[in-house]
């Protein structure tokens, strides 16, 4: 019996490399995803051809956000992994300290307005460092618009790649983070921020 469950398993993965090629080489494989194990939890990675589009947090729903990409991007999303492993590495650099910055490209194709300029300005905050949403806010082009900044920020369909996590309160505490304050601060911490 578990050599046919063995065999089973061994039978789906190759059914499912094939179809994943099949697809990629048709031109049919609008939206790769694939799981990515971090410190901070298991983060669900999601490209498309123009790069990567949805980083989520296991309290996210996985299955939630594969469905809202298939709405809102393309029906056509499919695990491939492999498509990802650039990112995967770049994560994995992180997070053992050696990558202060990622080159992998982002789809921010559903993000527009203030909000979009927020997170244009949020690659400049130098890692081990944390900017205020006021701060973020002044450079982004609105001072007052503290509020929109955060909500920026709370709705960054990228984050950690898009490093939303150094943006804090004046005050200095860490503020809502769509991964959690335990996943912040844990971020800010392995930065060494200041």
């Amino acid at each position: 019996m578990i050599a046919v469950n063995n065999a089973s398993t061994v039978d789906m993965t190759i059914l499912r490399t094939r179809l994943t090629g099949s697809a990629q080489a048709a031109g049919v494989l609008d939206v790769a995803y694939r799981t990515f194990d971090s410190p901070v939890g298991p983060l669900l990675l999601a490209a498309t051809p123009e790069g990567l589009v949805r980083v989520a947090f296991e309290g996210e729903d996985h299955e939630a956000v594969l469905d809202s990409l298939a709405t809102t991007v393309s029906p056509r999303v499919l695990a491939a992994p492999s498509r990802l492993d650039p990112v995967a590495r770049e994560l994995e650099e992180y997070f053992a300290g050696e990558r202060p910055r990622f080159g992998v490209a982002v789809d921010l194709r559903a993000v527009r307005g203030f909000r979009r300029a927020v997170l244009d300005r949020l690659a400049g905050i130098p890692f081990g460092h944390t900017r205020s949403y006021a701060q973020v806010a002044a450079v982004a082009g609105r001072p007052r618009a503290v509020r929109a900044a955060g909500t920026a920020c709370a709705t960054n369909p990228v984050p950690v790649i898009v490093p939303c996590h150094r943006v804090v309160r004046s005050d200095g505490t860490p503020g809502r983070y769509r991964g959690g304050e335990a996943a912040k601060l844990a971020l800010l911490t392995m930065e060494g921020a200041r």
